[in-house]
C-alpha cells in the first residue's frame, strides 16, 4: 500500500497492492495500522455507497462543525473524477483543490480530511462509489458549494451540458458567497 501526498499535503492518494491472476484479484482496501502510520488516527464510523449514471455530479458537499467529516473514498466500478476543495479559512491552500481519477481499474483511494468540500462526477456509463466517514450524518449540518464556480476553476473532465445534479446541489452558494465554518 502506497500513500502519496498531493499538492495539498493533507489530501492523500492511497494505492493498494493488487494481487491478480487468472481467477481475479485481491487487495487490502483498508488497514488500520498502515493508515495510522501514514495519516494518523481516524476513527471511521460509517461506510456509504452510491451508484450513479454517466454525468451525475454529487457535490461539493461537507458537514459543518461539530459534525464535520473526514472521508476515505474510492470507486469500485466505473470511473469518476473525485475533487476535494480546501475550505479551511486560515489554510495556505484555502480555495485550492485536488482532483484525482478513481476507477475500478486503478483501485486508488483518496483520504480527504475534515475542512474540505468533496464531490465527484461519473465519467463512465455508470459507477459505484464507496466511502468511509469518521462522523455520523447530520442533515441539519450539511452544506456545500456550487460545483461550477469559476473562482474554484475545477475542470470536471466532462462537458457541462452532460452534467446532472440534484435540485439541492444546483442551489448551493458560490465559493465567494459562502462563509467557511472551518479554521485550520
Amino acid at each position: 500500500m502506497k500513500f502519496i501526498k498531493t499538492k495539498i499535503s493533507d489530501v492523500i492518494i492511497i494505492e493498494p497492492t493488487v494481487f491478480g491472476d487468472n481467477r481475479g484479484y485481491f487487495l487490502e482496501s483498508y488497514n488500520k495500522k498502515k493508515f495510522e502510520e501514514a495519516i494518523g488516527n481516524v476513527n471511521f464510523v460509517q461506510d456509504n455507497e452510491s451508484k450513479s449514471s454517466k454525468g451525475v455530479l454529487r457535490g461539493l458537499h461537507f458537514q459543518k462543525p461539530p459534525f464535520e467529516q473526514a472521508k476515505l473514498v474510492r470507486c469500485i466500478v466505473g470511473d469518476v473524477l473525485d475533487v476535494a476543495v480546501d475550505i479551511r479559512k486560515n489554510s495556505p491552500t484555502f480555495g485550492n483543490h485536488v482532483s484525482v481519477i478513481l476507477s475500478g481499474d486503478n483501485k486508488r483511494q483518496v483520504f480527504i480530511p475534515r475542512g474540505f468540500a468533496h464531490g465527484f462526477v461519473v465519467l463512465s456509463e455508470s459507477a459505484i462509489f464507496s466511502y468511509k466517514v469518521d462522523n455520523s450524518y447530520a442533515p441539519e449540518y450539511e452544506a456545500g458549494i456550487h460545483w461550477n464556480d469559476n473562482k474554484l476553476n475545477i475542470h470536471w473532465g466532462i462537458d457541462q451540458k452532460e452534467v446532472v445534479v440534484s435540485e439541492k446541489d444546483s442551489k448551493l452558494p458560490k465559493f465567494s458567497e459562502f462563509q467557511s465554518p472551518f479554521t485550520k
